[in-house]
């Protein structure tokens, strides 16, 4: 109960943090203990950061800051005080910040999404305990955009099923296949840009329609450009979940804050941008 009040707590300060920076230039991409923005503990992840505020970083713990324009990050260590200046994060302090450029970009506005979208979320399902969904039903991709033209289709149960992929508005199908244990991956590269549509059936009964886009070609080598290894930076993973949300790959970024969920259970803001 605990962790699920954390959990909402967090998600709805993000989502207002977010909300009212209306003039943010930056936001916050890692933090580990101590740490206040003017003086109110415990900023949440991706909250937005103007001009003139102060950070304060305790003993032992960091936060770090990427300008939204720039991609330029900086990492804070403590104990010090910093300030957000225009174009940097200067130290008021002996300890001078760390700092890295990127190709990374986002903007304010898929910020306020991904705040708002995961604190709906949380409200919706503090509102009461749900039961647990075992009905059979489609898993992946069933909304949105995939970020892949060979993705692994799934649904539950893991049972051996037939498997029939379509072009929205062509009744002809482009695949038929057999597939065992709740997943098939699709054999043959898809086409970027275009609308599928994709059934199973096992035991005579069909498990339900899904629905999804493939991205353009330049957008799915943009992907594969900025995919990140294992290990990568942790702000480096989470921000690819940030791009892959602004395009519109709603269930692969959940999927990503997930893993980085379990990763940093200290941050339980990600449990809810995983929902």
């Amino acid at each position: 109960m605990k962790n699920i009040q954390r959990t909402i707590l967090a998600t709805l300060l993000l989502a207002s943090s977010v909300a009212f920076a209306a003039d943010g230039i930056a936001f916050i991409t890692n933090l580990k203990g101590e740490v206040a923005i003017d003086g109110n503990q415990r900023p949440v992840l991706l909250s937005e950061l103007a001009k003139g505020q102060k950070i304060t970083v305790g003993k032992e713990s960091l936060v770090s800051v990427m300008y939204i324009a720039s991609g330029k990050e900086y990492v804070l260590r403590g104990p010090s005080d910093y300030v957000v200046r225009d174009n940097e994060v200067a130290g008021s302090t002996a300890m001078p910040p760390v700092t890295r450029d990127t190709a990374w970009r986002t903007t304010n506005k898929v910020l306020v999404q991904v705040a708002q979208t995961s604190a709906a979320s949380v409200r919706m399902r503090s509102i009461a305990v749900a039961k647990p969904d075992r009905d059979p039903k489609l898993l992946f991709p069933t909304q949105g955009t995939v970020a892949n033209l060979q993705p692994t289709f799934r649904w539950r149960p893991k049972a051996n099923g037939e498997v029939m992929l379509l072009i929205a508005g062509q009744e002809k199908p482009v695949l038929l296949a057999k597939a065992v244990g709740g997943a098939y991956r699709v054999p043959a590269r898809l086409l970027p840009e275009t609308e599928y549509l994709w059934t199973v059936k096992y035991g005579g009964d069909e498990v339900g329609t899904g629905k999804f886009r493939t991205l353009s070609t330049a957008a799915l080598a943009e992907v594969e450009k900025r995919r990140p290894g294992d290990k990568a930076d942790f702000s480096d993973r989470l921000l690819f979940a940030l791009m892959l949300h602004e395009m519109g790959a709603i269930q692969e970024a959940r999927e990503s804050w997930a893993r980085l969920s379990e990763e940093r259970s200290d941050l339980p803001e990600l449990a809810a941008f995983a929902k």
